[in-house]
């Protein structure tokens, strides 16, 4: 049996659960998802609890908070003008609390995500940390096939 190791390409089914328990990925109930390991498609501390483990394993870890998707960076709390959101996309766009507002990366290439946080006459206050930053999750894998 070949075990995962850095670059492996991977046929699997996994669950990522928040700190509730709620499902945030589940793949058990619909087709595998494939993957290269390395690639950026899960969390390195996540791949690194892949490494080692064979073909057919079930497996289930917690990561502690802040280890999957790091701490919660209080600089990633930043205003945008509404008048720069207006700039960017839709001027006539209401926003609300809990919104998620895509913004476009620096170079025009790729983009970036924020949760609105706060409403002012002038501005909004946006988390630019991941969802999960800071807090623990839950991870069950079964692997199916490993190249």
């Amino acid at each position: 049996m070949n075990p995962i190791q850095a670059g492996s390409f991977l046929t699997l089914h996994y669950r990522l659960t928040g700190p509730d328990g709620a499902d945030i990925v589940n793949t058990f109930d619909d087709k595998p998802a494939t993957l290269s390991l390395g690639a950026g498609q899960l969390s390195p501390a996540i791949e690194a609890r892949l490494i080692g483990l064979p073909e057919g394993a079930h497996e289930r870890f917690t990561l502690a908070p802040g280890e999957a998707f790091g701490d919660r960076n209080p600089e990633l709390l930043q205003r945008v003008k509404l008048t720069l959101l207006r700039q960017l996309g839709d001027p006539d766009e209401t926003y609300h609390v809990g919104d998620v507002v895509q913004f476009p990366g620096p170079d025009g290439q790729g983009g970036y995500a924020g949760v609105v946080r706060e409403l002012g006459d002038e501005s909004l206050l946006f988390d630019f940390n991941h969802p999960l930053a800071g807090q623990p999750v839950s991870f069950e894998v079964q692997v199916i096939g490993v190249l």
